[in-house]
């Protein structure tokens, strides 16, 4: 009889061929009861309703969210594709969600069918799906988006109500920014018995973001086909965050852009005031320097699941153990040590120009490769590392660990990148530069391993241009950190990490520091 181990080598292999093919996620009917039950013993199978299961890290703690936030959007496309096939929709909220590039879950989901029933679903973490069959409403016109059957935008957007532009302003924005020419919503707005209350509000929408011309061709339009139309401004927000000007349609950039643009305010209220460049640029290195120690030890990695190939020829070989062995961890913490410690001199290095007067978003923008380069190479000398994970920015999908945030496809990441710097490049104030700069940075998470290291170097690269202090995000306030950007990311509420930061700067700043840096 083949011993524990081979068996579940063998069972990690067939699941392997389902994560690769369907997201991470199964179906019970997938797998023979052997399997299944061998991998949920395990923890590689997680259940997440009747019949349906998700790829799982067997080492992560109770209540880890990482591997449910990181599947769902597979999971809903699996589970709705079995049961409706492409008779469903989702509706116009959730459709422009998906259009939008919204990088959270919704806590609720409705589903139009055309046959089944009405039944509501509920899924773990509190997320549920509300399903009812209206075979007349579901749109004949209707594209796929992440395996989903969706509304294509221009609808969605004449489909949505005006609580739609209240409760999610930065999301209408995006979808009107994407919209190229005002036909693709005539087309929709003079179908039918035609929809002058949905022609008003988008009309007042467009003038609201610095588009009449968009504006009057939707109102002369509809009034050419016999429709009144009255124009009302469904925005509760004081100003738009998007450029009128602008030509960019990727809503990734324009989902950074908007949060670049309606944050800046609340970061130069709450931080304060930046002292100004050194007189001594010497002495302010010096200071850096003194910091090393303590900054070190405030490195962390956030790490995602993969059932990989060398995870089960390992399990195969007996060699599979979940907690690893004392020799290998020190072997990776001098390594991680000594990256650190060449990174952190780059880091200087970039500082030194900062504060000669080179622009710091150019700098950060030069430079950040070598960061990473220098974070990494002693575990590529060591072979722990493969060499071409160096070149650049990771090549595939990467998780958070317990976060409702997904960072951006990797399709999207040169563009957002590039929408940083140049963000950065052209912000007069350091301390939105220092606060925003990190959250987009880790919001964006472009490495496979490092953001979180790399984010807090750019955080204090960015900071020195204004004059400000090395500052330590201490371990000790993990949890507070943590909580702040996933207020950001995912609720939109930065005024807690502007806080935060602000917070940890005092706390590693000695009274008569303003003084010796100037």
């Amino acid at each position: 009889m083949a011993k524990p181990n081979v068996r579940l080598a063998e069972s990690l292999k067939v699941l392997r061929r389902f994560q690769d093919k369907h997201g991470g996620v199964v179906e019970s009917l997938d797998l023979t009861e052997t399997h299944r039950a061998r991998l949920v013993e395990a923890g590689f199978l997680r259940p997440v309703i009747k019949g349906w299961y998700i790829c799982a890290n067997p080492a992560a703690t109770p209540g880890d969210t990482t591997a449910w936030f990181a599947s769902y959007w597979p999971f809903l496309s699996g589970y709705l594709g079995k049961r409706f096939g492409k008779h469903y929709c989702l509706n116009a909220e959730v459709s422009l969600a998906l259009h939008t590039g919204v990088t959270t879950v919704p806590r609720q989901i409705t589903v139009v069918t055309k046959e089944g029933g009405a039944s509501k679903i509920d899924l773990p973490h509190g997320i549920s799906i509300m399903i009812y069959t209206d075979s007349k409403n579901v749109p004949g016109n209707r594209i796929e988006v992440k395996g989903l059957q969706v509304q294509p935008l221009p609808d969605a957007l004449c489909r949505a109500g005006p609580n739609f532009f209240r409760n999610h302003p930065r999301e209408a924005e995006i979808a009107l920014a994407m919209v190229r020419d005002p036909g693709e919503l005539l087309t929709f707005l003079l179908s039918g018995d035609g929809y002058p209350a949905a022609a008003g509000r988008i009309a007042g929408a467009y003038r609201f973001l610095g588009k009449p011309g968009f504006t009057e061709r939707i109102v002369t339009t509809m009034k050419r086909a016999a429709y009144e139309v009255r124009e009302s401004n469904p925005f509760d927000t004081p100003a738009p965050t998007l450029l009128s000007g602008g030509r960019e349609r990727w809503p990734y950039v324009l989902r950074l852009r908007s949060m670049w643009e309606s944050w800046r305010g609340d970061v130069i209220k709450w931080f304060p005031r930046a002292p100004g460049l050194p007189r001594s640029p010497q002495r302010y290195l010096a200071n850096v320097a003194e910091r090393y120690v303590a900054d070190a030890y405030n490195s962390l990695s956030i790490e995602g699941y993969q059932v990989t190939e060398e995870l089960i020829q390992r399990v195969a070989r007996g060699g599979w153990n979940p907690d690893t062995d004392a020799a290998d961890s020190k072997d990776r913490e001098v390594l991680a040590a000594r990256g650190y410690y060449q990174a952190f001199n780059r880091v200087e290095a970039s500082i030194q120009r900062i504060l000669e007067g080179k622009n710091a978003g150019q700098v950060a923008q030069t430079d950040h490769h070598e960061w990473y380069g220098e974070l990494f190479a002693p575990a590529v000398t060591m072979g722990i590392i493969k060499r071409h994970e160096l070149a650049g920015y990771r090549s595939g999908p990467i998780y958070i660990r317990n976060s409702q945030h997904t960072p951006l496809p990797r399709e999207a990441l040169l563009d957002a990148m590039e929408t940083l710097f140049d963000l950065l490049t052209h912000e007069p104030e350091a301390a939105v530069r220092a606060v925003l700069g990190h959250h987009l940075f880790v919001f964006i998470h472009p490495y496979f391993d490092g953001n979180g290291r790399i984010g807090r170097f750019l955080i204090n690269a960015m900071l020195a241009s204004g004059g400000y202090p090395w500052t330590v995000i201490r371990l000790k306030r993990r949890a507070q950190y943590m909580a702040a950007l996933e207020a950001a990311s995912v609720n939109g509420e930065i005024k807690p990490l502007v806080k935060f930061i602000a917070q940890e700067m005092r706390a590693g700043t000695p009274r008569t520091s303003a003084r010796r840096n100037q």
